[in-house]
Formats: structure tokens, sequence, C-alpha cells
């Protein structure tokens, strides 16, 4: 029997969800050796129809939101295209990264269809902050030390792979990107740290709730693998929880109490 997938929230109009890394959102004619899909997962745990409204790449872990009817399924898709849903990432690079600094280069389209080159450029925008860094006493590549560091990404847009991308056009690629990052320092946190995946959580999503007119915060523990590894880096400090907060038009955001109509969710423990 397949295990549940961890509910952060869920009312009768949507579901959001702890993705793990490795689990596609739903079937990819690029993936077809693959049997286990987010969508097919959490449609037989809820036993009801699900429809999925913005997606996770497989290696990237974190919140992952459903509909529970096509309207609501429109309704927040239109949000996500209006860019009026607030996204929030934690990702671990290579590099002491920036304290504070937006990124916009323009990013051309990378689906195989067409050579990069011909398609167009589109803005991008990623807000990036350093939350942390580390000084390892370990030579990797050319350095007697190797130095890594914890970064919150914020994308204003949402082109594909953006985060990654653009972090690593900065210098500073995340750590198990096998596309845009750096081997030998994929390899060390895979073979001396037990860690070889993407380092990249979606850890927080922020949106007006179509049925309730109330701006709805999200937020979702990360992977017990990354988990540990902040653990191992001392930034246990830096680790979110599954939580949700309301902020209501005419009030302060506050946590939802326990009696609020517009919640029905559950935790899982970490």
């Amino acid at each position: 029997m397949c295990q549940a997938l961890p509910i952060v929230y869920q009312d009768d109009t949507l579901v959001a969800i702890r993705k793990p890394s490795g689990l596609l959102v739903h079937r990819s004619a690029l993936a077809r050796g693959e049997t286990r899909f987010a969508l097919q997962m959490l449609r037989d745990q809820l036993g009801r129809h699900v429809y999925p409204v913005h997606r996770l790449d497989r290696p990237t872990s974190g919140l992952l939101l459903f509909a529970l009817s096509p309207s609501m399924a429109t309704a927040l898709g239109e949000a996500f295209t209006a860019q009026q849903i607030r996204k929030r990432y934690l990702a671990v690079v290579r590099g002491v990264g920036p304290e504070h600094e937006w990124l916009d280069n323009p990013l051309r389209e990378e689906d195989g269809s067409r050579p990069k080159a011909e398609m167009p450029a589109q803005p991008a925008r990623t807000e990036i902050r350093r939350l942390d860094s580390v000084e390892l006493p370990v030579q990797v590549d050319r350095y007697p030390q190797a130095r890594y560091s914890l970064m919150e990404a914020r994308p204003a847009t949402g082109r594909r792979h953006q985060i990654r991308r653009h972090l690593s056009q900065r210098g500073y690629p995340i750590i198990g990107d096998a596309k845009h990052g750096k081997g030998l320092h994929n390899r060390f946190f895979r073979d001396q740290l037990g860690c070889g995946r993407l380092l990249l959580a979606a850890v927080g999503l922020s949106f007006r709730h179509p049925a309730y007119d109330a701006v709805l915060h999200l937020s979702a523990a990360v992977d017990d693998d990354m988990h540990r590894l902040f653990d191992t880096f001392g930034w246990a400090g830096h680790l979110p929880c599954d939580d949700i907060h309301w902020h209501d038009a005419l009030s302060p955001c506050v946590d939802a109490p326990q009696h609020d109509p517009r919640t029905t969710y559950s935790h899982e423990p970490l």
C-alpha cells in the first residue's frame, strides 16, 4: 500500500500537500516507466477527483496545491497566471550567497521542442536572501574549504526552472541540480552527506482564498533528508513546519482559530 501524502491544509474546495522529492505531479511522456504520481495518489487517498493548479519539478519537494472542483481549479489557475500567489522556497547553494538581491535576467523556455536560442527571452524576477551559511574544512574543488549557503527565494514570475537558473547564473548553483549545478559538489553531498537530491523546497504559499475572500498563508516542513542536513549544518533554527495562518482584510495576520469554519486541516509530524 502506498504511503499517504502529507496534507498541510484541506477544506471543501482545495487541498495542499507536501510533495516529496522525486515524485512527479502527473503522468508525463518524458517518464513512461513511472507508476507513482501525486495526482493519482491524492485522488485515491481522498476518494475523489482532484485538479492540479500548478506544478513542481520532479526533484523539488514541498507545497503543491490541488483544487477539488473544476471551478476552483479555474479560479486558482487564474491567480497563478496573474502572479497573485506568493511563493517561498528554501535552497542550499554553493558559496556564500548575497545577503539580499533581486535577480532579473530574462529566461528562454527550455521545453526541448525548439532550440533554446530560438525561443523568446521572457522577463523573470526572483528575490533572494541569504539566511545562513557554513564553511566545511574539506576540499571539494580547487579551494581548501567548501562554503555553502541557505537561501530564501521568492519568485515574482513563474518561468520554468526559474530559481535554479537564476541562482546558477548568479554563481550560486543549487546543490543536487544535475542540469544547472556543479557535479563535484553534488557528488560530495550525495556520497559524504547522504543527500543526493535537489536541495530546493517549496515551503510557503500565500493567496486569497476564492471561496472565503481571505488570505491564506501555508507553510510546509522540509523532507527528512533536508531536515537532517539543516541539523548537520547548524541551520535548525530556519526549519519551517506545517502551519497555516489566515489574514482577514480587517485584522492583522493571526493564527487561524481551531473553530474557524474555513479550516479543516491536518498537521503531519516532522
